[in-house]
C-alpha cells in the first residue's frame, strides 16, 4: 500500500502532535459545553466517541482518497459558545442536540451551494496569509510564555529544536517531543493517575427542535464555526499550496455532524492550527506525501473515540507547558511563511498588517472570534487604500 511507503517518522509524529495540541488545548471547553446541558459522565464519554470518530474519519478517509492532508477538528469557539449559552439559557440535552443538527444542516448547505468557497475566493492572498499568521502566532507566544511556569522544560525543548533544525531538520519536532517526554517522565511530572482503561459507549439522545434553541444555540454555533474555524482552515490549506475541493469538504463536515449529533458531535470543521502542523515541511519534506500526517492524525482521533477515557487520560496526563511549547515550536515555520507572504507586497502590506494584529489580538465581538474581524478590518483598510489611490489617479 502506497500509504505505508509514503509514511515516515516525522509525518507520524506530526499527526500525534496535532492530536496532542488540538485535544489537550480545548477538551476542557468541550467538557464544559456538555456539562452546561446536564450531561452525565456517560454522555460526556459519548461526546468523545462521536467527536473522535467524526474528526478521525473525516480526516483520514479524504486524505487517503485525494492524497492531500485534509484536517478536520471540532469547533473550539463553538464549544465555548455552547458552554456560555447553555448555562444562561437552561436548555436541555435534547434541545441542544436539535440545535447541533440545525447548525449542521446550515453548514452542509453552505458547502453544497458553494457560497462559502466563493466568498473565500475573493479574499486577497496577502490578507489570507496575515490571517493565518495571526491565528498561529498566538500559539508561538504561548510557547515562550510557558517558560514562566516551566523554564527548564521550555529551554530544553528550544535547545533540542534548534539543534534538531541544525543537525536533523526533518526530525526536529520528533526529537524535541522525545526529549520533552523523557524529561517529564524523569521529573515525575507525568500524571499517570489520569489513565483509565475502558471502551467508550455511544449514547443516543433524541433531538428536540425549538425556536429558542435555534436562535440561541444553532445560529451562533453556525456563525462562529464558519467564521472562526472554517475560514482560517481554508486559509491554511491555500497557504500550504494545496488545491482541495473546499465545498465538498465543508458539505462532508456538515453531513457527518448531522449523523453524529445525537451522540454528541456538536460541530465538525476544517482545522487551522493542527492543519499547519501536518501541512508544513516539518511533517514531510515531500509535499505530496504530507497526507500521511493527516491520516495518522485521523487514526489517533478514531482511537480516542473508541477508547474514550483511556486515550483522553493519556493525552491530558502531559503537563500543559509541554503541549504549549511543542505546538509553538512546530508552528514556527508556518508562522514565518505566513508573515513573509503577507508583507512582501507593498500595495497590501498595511492592510495585511492590520489583519495580522486584529487576528492576533484575540478580540471577540458579538460572539465571533478575531479571525473573522481580522479579515473585515484588513478588507476595509484595503478598500480605503485602493479607493484613495483611484481618486488620486483620476484626472
Amino acid at each position: 500500500m502506497s500509504f505505508f511507503r509514503d509514511l515516515n517518522l516525522s509525518a507520524a509524529t506530526a499527526g500525534f502532535v496535532a492530536v496532542l495540541v488540538g485535544f489537550t488545548s480545548s477538551v476542557a471547553i468541550v467538557f464544559q459545553a456538555a456539562q452546561a446541558f446536564g450531561a452525565t459522565p456517560e454522555l460526556i464519554t459519548s461526546w468523545m466517541w462521536a467527536l473522535g470518530l467524526g474528526m478521525g474519519l473525516c480526516s483520514a478517509i479524504p486524505s487517503l482518497l485525494w492524497k492531500q492532508p485534509v484536517m478536520v477538528a471540532w469547533s473550539t469557539p463553538g464549544a465555548a459558545v455552547l458552554a456560555t449559552a447553555g448555562l444562561a439559557g437552561g436548555f436541555t440535552m435534547p434541545q441542544a442536540v436539535g440545535a447541533f443538527m440545525a447548525s449542521a444542516v446550515l453548514i452542509a448547505l453552505a458547502g453544497a451551494t458553494g457560497s462559502f468557497e466563493r466568498i473565500m475566493n475573493r479574499i486577497p492572498m496577502a490578507l489570507a496569509s496575515a490571517l493565518l499568521a495571526g491565528v498561529l502566532a498566538r500559539f508561538g507566544l504561548q510557547a515562550f510564555a510557558a517558560a514562566q511556569t516551566a523554564l527548564p522544560l521550555v529551554l530544553l525543548m528550544l535547545l533540542a529544536y534548534l539543534l534538531g533544525r541544525r543537525l536533523l531538520p526533518r526530525y526536529a519536532v520528533p526529537l524535541t517531543l522525545g526529549v520533552a517526554v523523557v524529561y517529564v517522565l524523569a521529573r515525575g511530572q507525568f500524571n499517570a493517575g489520569a489513565l483509565t482503561l475502558e471502551w467508550a459507549r455511544p449514547v443516543f439522545t433524541a433531538p428536540e427542535f425549538t425556536f429558542s434553541a435555534f436562535v440561541s444555540l444553532a445560529l451562533p454555533l453556525f456563525i462562529v464555526t464558519m467564521a472562526s474555524q472554517n475560514l482560517p482552515g481554508v486559509v491554511a490549506i491555500r497557504a500550504a499550496g494545496y488545491d482541495m475541493p473546499i465545498s465538498k469538504i465543508i458539505t462532508m463536515t456538515g453531513v457527518v455532524t448531522l449523523v453524529l449529533a445525537p451522540f454528541g458531535a456538536f460541530a465538525l470543521n476544517l482545522s487551522a492550527i493542527t492543519a499547519a502542523i501536518c501541512m508544513g515541511e516539518e511533517a514531510h519534506p515531500d509535499k505530496k506525501k504530507r497526507y500521511t500526517a493527516a491520516v495518522a492524525c485521523g487514526a489517533i482521533y478514531v482511537l480516542i473515540g473508541l477508547f474514550g477515557a483511556a486515550v483522553t487520560g493519556l493525552l491530558i496526563a502531559f503537563p500543559k507547558e509541554l503541549v504549549l511549547a511543542i505546538a509553538g515550536l512546530a508552528l514556527l515555520g508556518s508562522i514565518g511563511g505566513g508573515l513573509h507572504a503577507a508583507l512582501c507586497e507593498d500595495s497590501h502590506r498595511e492592510a495585511a498588517l492590520i489583519t495580522f494584529l486584529v487576528t492576533l489580538s484575540g478580540v471577540v465581538i458579538a460572539g465571533i472570534g478575531s479571525a473573522f474581524w481580522g479579515v473585515v478590518a484588513g478588507a476595509l483598510a484595503l478598500f480605503v487604500q485602493q479607493y484613495r489611490a483611484q481618486k488620486t489617479d483620476t484626472p
